[in-house]
């Protein structure tokens, strides 16, 4: 079958996706360690390069509307190219949320250790991963894959609701405790809402490959 000049294009958005997918998950990757690490200049270097990340979502905008107008996509080449649209920008809010995790790591740093990090490492790693394999349904076309990973938001809703107990707890004992509870409470509310962008894109992804619109479906408040 001879490639069209769309397939090309499409690939190649594909690809700009993939690499600002990777980028966002290295900036999250670098928040994280920051605040398990006490890094403060890791967590400084993170806010710093926020504006490579915006801009990457704005080279994926020219090059979708560059796309429309020249290839004039229809039907499920069209599904595609618009979702492409509205992943990145689900993508560029993951990557704030790494600065606003970022940011409280610079906090953090600065305070003795509130206590061992249990919990906080275990959402991250699965917020991650559902960011990581979301993109990889998309790219795949993989349905499957895209619920799946909407089926894990619960486990991740359940990690946070853990931690903020945990905290809750310390606040209470010790008034003290109160300034770096709440920015670790921060913190995993910003995991569980990079897990809630890993859905909307799981979600997009369903709506692509089964032109089935299933938002706000899995859970009764459904996802930020």
């Amino acid at each position: 079958m001879v490639e069209r000049p769309l397939d090309h294009d499409l690939g190649e958005l594909k690809k700009l996706l993939l690499t600002m997918a990777g980028e966002v998950e290295r900036q999250l990757g670098m928040a994280v360690r920051a605040v398990v690490e006490r890094e403060v200049a890791l967590a400084e270097q993170v806010i710093a390069e926020d504006s490579v990340i915006d801009r990457r979502e704005m080279e994926i905008d020219h090059r979708i509307i560059e796309l429309i107008v020249r290839e004039k996509p229809m039907a499920r080449d069209l599904r595609l190219v618009m979702t492409a649209g509205k992943i990145a920008p689900e993508l560029e809010r993951v990557a704030d949320n790494a600065v606003d995790i970022a940011r409280q790591a610079v906090a953090l740093g600065r305070v003795p250790p509130l206590k061992p990090f249990i919990t906080l490492p275990l959402i991250a790693d699965e917020a991650v991963a559902m960011v990581r394999d979301a993109i990889s349904a998309f790219v795949q076309g993989d349905a499957k894959l895209a619920r799946e990973v909407i089926a894990r938001d619960d486990k991740v809703d359940g990690m946070h609701e853990q931690i903020f107990r945990e905290l809750l707890t310390y606040m209470m004992e010790d008034a003290r405790t109160i300034p770096r509870a709440l920015a670790l409470l921060l913190i995993s509310r910003s995991l569980e809402r990079i897990a809630d962008h890993g859905t909307n894109i799981s979600e997009q992804v369903v709506y692509l490959v089964e032109a089935e619109d299933i938002r706000h479906r899995h859970s009764e408040g459904g996802a930020d």
